[in-house]
């Protein structure tokens, strides 16, 4: 299972996220993200497109997942030092794109 991770900044648009996706490449099986944007209508839109899952989890859960880049400025506005990362390890598995910012959205790709 191929899980893409996002951080995005609020008011994004499904074309955004969607350009931000596509620029990892790869199939995608799962969307990930912080609890507070799952509603993002973005996200959400951009979920729905492609009929992928899209999954929030608390920032707690997201600061204990172990990941080689973190922000001190992100942890400060959310309550986690990474969300991309994070959230598409948050399931385990293997992190095979680090971190990569593409306008607003920062994604992260982890097979499972």
């Amino acid at each position: 299972m191929r899980v893409v991770g996002l951080g995005a900044r609020s008011g994004v648009s499904a074309a955004e996220v969607l350009a931000a996706v596509d620029a990892v490449g790869g199939p995608v099986d799962a969307l990930a993200t912080l609890d507070r944007r799952v509603t993002e209508p973005g996200l959400v839109e951009a979920a729905q497109t492609r009929g992928w899952p899209l999954t929030g989890h608390p920032a707690a859960e997201l600061d204990a997942v172990p990941t080689p880049h973190r922000s001190a400025r992100v942890a400060a506005a959310v309550g986690t030092g990474s969300v991309a990362e994070a959230a598409a390890l948050a399931g385990g598995g293997e992190l095979v794109v680090p971190r990569t910012l593409h306008g607003r959205v920062t994604v992260a790709v982890a097979v499972r």
